[in-house]
């Protein structure tokens, strides 16, 4: 399957994930901190928790999660702790920044990927019915 017929297909609730990753993305670019202790201190409790997810999710030893909900299992904590440690200090109430500058790019970026997923479900929806 393209990428495009992906976006085409992709249901509601994987487009809020979409727009938390392409939310935190924005952060990380517009607030970049190079600490390398941000990033292991990010990494070390997204092996925590991501392990604790895991084994929440698994029935037994001989099921496994598929490798995308794995990985969205340890990206999830990792996204989570870094971006708390990135707007520490800068004025964000909740998630938004208060810099009105920073909100409407990071509003902006989500709002981007959900015109095109609605305009990809058109293409690809009337490409189908001809």
């Amino acid at each position: 399957m393209s990428l495009f017929n992906y976006f085409a297909a992709i249901s509601k609730g994987k487009i809020v994930l979409w727009c938390y990753l392409i939310w935190y993305l924005a952060t990380v670019i517009l607030r970049f901190d190079p600490s390398p202790m941000i990033w292991l201190n990010s990494m070390g409790i997204s092996a925590i928790i991501g392990v604790g997810l895991l084994l929440s999710v698994s029935n037994s030893i001989a099921i496994r999660a598929d490798r995308w909900q794995t990985f969205r299992l340890f990206a999830m904590p990792f996204c989570v702790s870094s971006f708390s440690a990135l707007i520490k200090g800068h004025g964000y109430i909740l998630i938004f920044p208060s810099s009105m500058d920073e909100l409407m790019i990071t509003l902006a970026a989500c709002a981007g990927f959900v015109v095109f997923v609605v305009a990809a479900k058109k293409l690809v929806g009337s490409s189908t019915s001809v």
